[in-house]
């Protein structure tokens, strides 16, 4: 099964390269290798990084850590998802 971690935070006012920098090491450095990893950029400095793991919907998976306060205008968000059949 292919399970995929959403992380979504938003940077402060001009911070949101810093974050996006920020999010980009820390998914460098998991505790192990997902199979996939993204990271995206969208308006209002927001970051999205997605990773996919060949693991069960309910294993322990490392995920990204909270930023400091300082970069981020909100707590993050998290999500996660399974793949399903694309036949159903």
């Amino acid at each position: 099964m292919t399970v995929a971690l959403m992380w979504e935070a938003r940077a402060v006012d001009g911070a949101g390269a810093e974050l996006l920098e920020w999010a980009r090491a820390q998914v460098q450095v998991l505790a192990a290798e997902p199979v996939r990893r993204e990271l995206f950029r969208a308006p209002q400095d927001r970051v999205l990084v997605i990773t996919w793991w060949d693991a069960s919907y309910d294993a322990e998976l490392p995920e990204l850590p909270e930023p400091d306060v300082h970069l981020i205008s909100r707590a993050v968000h998290r999500w996660r998802f399974e793949s399903v059949d694309g036949n159903a």
